[in-house]
């Protein structure tokens, strides 16, 4: 998946919580976050967090579909409140997805 596919998909699911999404479509999804995030602070604060909001539904629900595709629950997101376990998330999305259906 490229660049602009991934950012097609991840927006046009904007809150769509069940399916999968492969390891390429959840990180460059991550990669355009961080881009858009980058150049809203540069312009201002409040259209950093304005930005920030609007991304952080789709970006909860690529994360949910990362972790499908690796068969794990979507309530496993959770560990990213936790500092340093959640660098377990960081693992998982790393991992190749699983071939079977969910």
């Amino acid at each position: 998946m490229t660049f602009s596919q991934s950012i097609g998909v991840c927006l046009s699911k904007y809150a769509d919580f069940k399916g999968r999404a492969s390891r390429s479509e959840y990180w460059w999804f991550v990669l355009f976050i961080v881009l858009i995030a980058a150049a809203a602070s540069l312009v201002s604060g409040t259209l950093y967090a304005l930005t920030a909001l609007a991304l952080l539904l789709p970006h909860a629900s690529v994360s949910v579909r990362r972790l499908h595709d690796i068969d794990r629950n979507g309530w496993w997101i959770l560990l990213g409140l936790i500092p340093l376990v959640n660098l377990l998330l960081i693992y998982w999305y790393c991992l190749e997805g699983d071939e079977t259906s969910n």
